[in-house]
């Protein structure tokens, strides 16, 4: 990898996978709601490496994963575009809750382990379509 977009999607994926080990951490510290948070910031840097990648343009600083698959005219697999879009809906929540012990009460340890295991899986087609 020699030029400049190679080197910034490169640093897309760097980040993206150093956030999915974040998302493991907090999942083994039981800060559930952060597991969650971390799923979603991983896939948004990964879609941001995508979107380099895929219009040689510097992404736009959103956090709406629906928005950056569109603009860079990308499809997942049926139930990974379903889980792109409901852990889209998580950021709010999770970047600024309401009610904390409401919030905990919905990401439980199930539900946190099971975002996180479909982060994976839509991490792995993500590097797949960046080629890495």
């Amino acid at each position: 990898m020699h030029n400049k977009s190679d080197k910034r999607t490169v640093e897309w994926v760097k980040q993206s996978d150093y956030d999915l080990k974040t998302a493991e951490a907090m999942l083994k510290s039981r800060r559930y709601i952060y597991t969650v948070f971390m799923c979603h910031l991983s896939i948004e840097k990964a879609l941001k490496g995508l979107y380099w990648k895929t219009l040689k343009s510097n992404p736009p600083k959103i956090h709406d994963l629906i928005h950056l698959l569109k603009k860079i005219n990308y499809q997942p697999p049926i139930g990974l575009k379903e889980f792109i879009g409901e852990l889209n809906q998580t950021s709010i929540v999770t970047r600024y809750p309401d009610n904390l012990s409401e919030l905990q009460k919905v990401f439980s340890p199930k539900t946190a382990s099971a975002i996180l295991k479909q982060a994976k899986e839509a991490l792995k087609w993500l590097k797949k379509e960046l080629g890495k």
